[in-house]
């Protein structure tokens, strides 16, 4: 199981609204969550991507965030001018995982399923979106079901859907990141989708990295919705690299996504290139790192 070092320590504070403008914005996003179904189903299938797009968009705002687009993108490789990718193309989208708002700046891109948190859907207004994006929930305490969750993520992207997929494995805090592991890429490669690299990235009122929104270490939703509420000035930034052709090798597959996203960034804790994979009393080696090895030792905080 994937493990991050982040935590609490990595939470810098910015620019705070007050109280008043706090819960103004937490009664948007409840008006949008809850009106969101019934405007869906009253709206033509035809504009219906446009609509749930406004809607994303709408939320960011509540969250006190801006949207910043940078579209990198090869010109005729097949992307769409408007988002990830046309209605009825399918395409993986893969990006680094800071917090629970990744979902929501994603979305604002364009309308797009995730595979997300088992218990996301169980979390406050946020957990009714999920449902409504039909979410594909993974629990990363079962290991043996990944090859299940890789195998509905394959037959989401044969119907032509386009899927967020966060191959890290867990949320880092935005200034440190970990390596992207292998196993969510051979659904693209067994239905030959292209995948998109998304560089995602929150930044302050000056332009800087900003943690605010990393849901990391001890945080509940609770501290984190706070935390993003409270915020003023944040803006969500989301690069559009150029399209990776799926290949046959999951890992060069991974490696190439990894480093269309990181370029020459060096992660802050200085463990993006770490192998080992912790679950339970088990350690294994990455096996997109080298031959697999299983170790049987007590275990750790981290996998660090």
């Amino acid at each position: 199981m994937p493990s991050s070092p982040c935590g609490s320590g990595c939470i810098e504070p910015i620019d705070e609204v007050g109280t008043a403008r706090m819960f103004a914005r937490l009664a948007g996003i409840a008006g949008l969550v809850l009106s969101f179904p019934v405007l869906t189903v009253a709206t033509p299938k035809l504009r219906r991507e446009q609509v749930q797009r406004r809607y994303a968009r709408a939320a960011l705002g509540c969250l006190g965030m801006r949207l910043r687009i940078i579209d990198n993108r090869v010109p005729g490789q097949g992307a769409s001018a408007e988002g990830f990718a046309d209605t009825g193309t399918a395409v993986m989208i893969v990006a680094g995982h800071i917090g629970w708002a990744d979902v929501v700046a994603l979305a604002a891109v364009q309308p797009v399923s995730f595979v997300a948190r088992a218990d996301m859907v169980e979390w406050p207004l946020l957990g009714k979106l999920a449902k409504l994006t039909r979410v594909i929930p993974i629990e990363r305490a079962r290991l043996r079901e990944l090859p299940g969750v890789v195998g509905q993520v394959a037959d989401r992207l044969s119907a032509g859907n386009r899927i967020v997929v966060f191959p890290e494995g867990t949320t880092w805090c935005g200034r440190a990141y970990g390596s992207m592991r292998p196993a969510m890429f051979q659904a693209a490669v067994d239905t030959t989708t292209p995948v998109q690299p998304v560089r995602l990235r929150y930044l302050d009122s000056d332009g800087m990295p900003c943690t605010v929104p990393g849901f990391v270490g001890t945080d509940t939703f609770a501290d984190s919705a706070k935390r993003v509420l409270r915020s003023r000035g944040m803006i969500a930034e989301i690069v559009l690299e150029p399209l990776e052709h799926p290949g046959l090798d999951r890992r060069d597959l991974a490696r190439r996504c990894e480093t269309a996203v990181r370029g020459t960034d060096r992660s802050r804790h200085g463990v993006a290139d770490t192998q080992w994979i912790e679950a339970g009393n088990t350690r294994v080696q990455d096996p997109s790192m080298g031959e697999q090895e299983q170790v049987r030792r007590p275990a750790r905080a981290t996998a660090w």
